[in-house]
């Protein structure tokens, strides 16, 4: 089982998931972890650490998922620091960024995204997100589509159209509202291949079962609550989507509400391919696309 916004539905956590993403020589990139985070305030004021790494346009902006943080995406930072600005951030209550949040909302995790690309002043963005974190750029894209020239989803968005009944969300949060470890425990697995190293399965389940329990939950219920048909209708940037094929996209449910929308499968791959193969991923799957958006956006500047 993969784990997704519509397996969420089928099945409790992915239900609340989909949740519920070189060339030449260069200098090596430090790890995330090496570095200092900056901090910004987001517009309800709970800071917000990220970095910044290269130099180059388009600016690369990469958002986790639920329960992860920004140094899920150290490989793409080294790989694509070499030509881009890389931005990675910690959402609100991940990581090192605050966890003093009145009001859990997809609103407000876009806002701590939309905080970052303003306070660095980008002006030409592509956002990138995993997971939640595909439904958290959606929403930040809509408020600044001055700056983004595309955005992309990984492993995300598999329908936009997606609901689920409000008079069922507390009985889908049931189990992860009694016992967040433990349910996380128990439904990890599930986001990877048989044949995925232990260590980054290990990895996963430890930072995912050791989340704030309030913050897991809120987060999760704020992710089934969002309605990303509605954002969807505001996003004017051409969106692409890297999916395992291991659950379906609706493609026409998504193009009724997305302008320009594409998506490419990776052949059996779990939930956190991008971490487990990421020379693959890098070079076959999100460098092509960074490529396909760059030029699009020049070829529309051009007919200005």
């Amino acid at each position: 089982m993969i784990f997704t916004r519509q397996t969420l539905i089928g099945s409790v956590f992915f239900l609340m998931s989909l949740f519920v993403t070189t060339m030449g020589l260069a200098e090596t990139v430090v790890p995330s972890a090496d570095l200092a985070e900056t901090v910004v305030p987001s517009a309800d004021g709970v800071p917000i650490a990220y970095q910044v790494q290269g130099e180059g346009e388009p600016a690369l902006v990469f958002v986790h998922g639920w329960s992860c943080d920004q140094s899920y995406w150290d490989a793409q930072v080294e790989y694509f620091a070499k030509h881009f600005t890389v931005v990675t951030l910690d959402l609100a209550g991940h990581g090192k960024s605050g966890l003093d949040r009145k009001q859990w909302s997809m609103e407000a995790f876009g806002a701590d995204v939309v905080s970052v690309v303003t306070q660095l002043d980008l002006k030409h963005v592509i956002l990138i997100g995993h997971s939640l974190g595909g439904s958290v750029v959606i929403e930040a894209a809509r408020h600044i589509p001055e700056r983004v020239i595309g955005v992309v989803g990984i492993d995300t968005l598999q329908n936009v159209e997606l609901k689920v009944d409000p008079e069922r969300i507390d009985q889908v949060l049931a189990p992860l509202q009694k016992d967040v470890a433990g349910f996380t425990k128990k439904i990890v697995h599930s986001m990877f291949p048989s044949t995925s190293d232990p260590a980054v399965v290990e990895k996963v389940l430890a930072d995912m079962s050791s989340a704030p329990p309030e913050v897991a939950v809120n987060t999760m219920r704020a992710s089934i609550e969002f309605d990303l048909a509605q954002a969807c209708e505001d996003v004017q940037a051409p969106v692409r989507c890297i999916n395992s094929d291991k659950f379906p996209t609706d493609i026409e449910a998504n193009r009724r509400h997305l302008q320009f929308f594409e998506v490419v499968f990776v052949p059996g791959a779990g939930h956190f391919f991008f971490l487990e193969d990421p020379q693959t991923f890098n070079d076959l799957y999100l460098g092509k696309i960074v490529e396909e958006l760059t030029s699009l956006a020049a070829q529309e500047e051009n007919a200005e």
